[in-house]
C-alpha cells in the first residue's frame, strides 16, 4: 500500500508521477503516430463494384464503404460468437442443474415482449 506519492510498478518499485504522466504522454504520440493497415483489395466483377458504387452515400467513397462494411461484419461475427457462448453456457447450466424452461414458453414471453415493444412503438408514432 502507498501514501499516494507514487504509484508502484508491479514489482513494488515507486514510480514518480511525472515520470508517469511523460511516460503517458509519450506513448500517446506514439499511438497517435502509428501507421495504419491496409486491408487486402478484392477482385470483383466489373458489375457488382457498379452495383456497390450506386449504394454509395453522397460524399461517400468506395475504400469507406468497405471498412465500414468489414467493421460491421466484424461486429455481427463477434456479436454472433458471444451469443453462441452465452446459449452453450446455458445448455451446460441447465444439464447440470436439470432446470430446463420449455421452449413454447420461451416463445410466449418473447411474443409479449414483441407486442409490448410494438405498442410503445405505436404510441410514439400518434
Amino acid at each position: 500500500m502507498h501514501d499516494g506519492s507514487h504509484v508502484e510498478k508491479s514489482w513494488g518499485a515507486p514510480i514518480n508521477p511525472e515520470t508517469l504522466q511523460r511516460h503517458d504522454e509519450a506513448h500517446l504520440q506514439y499511438t497517435i503516430h502509428m501507421k495504419t493497415a491496409t486491408i487486402p483489395s478484392v477482385r470483383v466483377e466489373p458489375e457488382f463494384r457498379a452495383e456497390v458504387e450506386a449504394v454509395l452515400a453522397e460524399g461517400e467513397t468506395l475504400s469507406q464503404f468497405v471498412e465500414a462494411s468489414v467493421r460491421a461484419s466484424v461486429e455481427h461475427r463477434r456479436v454472433q460468437s458471444e451469443f453462441i457462448a452465452r446459449g452453450l453456457r446455458s445448455r451446460d447450466e441447465a444439464r447440470r442443474t436439470g432446470e430446463y424452461v420449455d421452449a413454447s414458453v420461451v416463445v410466449a414471453n418473447l411474443q409479449r415482449r414483441l407486442d409490448a415493444a410494438r405498442k410503445q412503438i405505436a404510441k410514439k408514432r400518434k
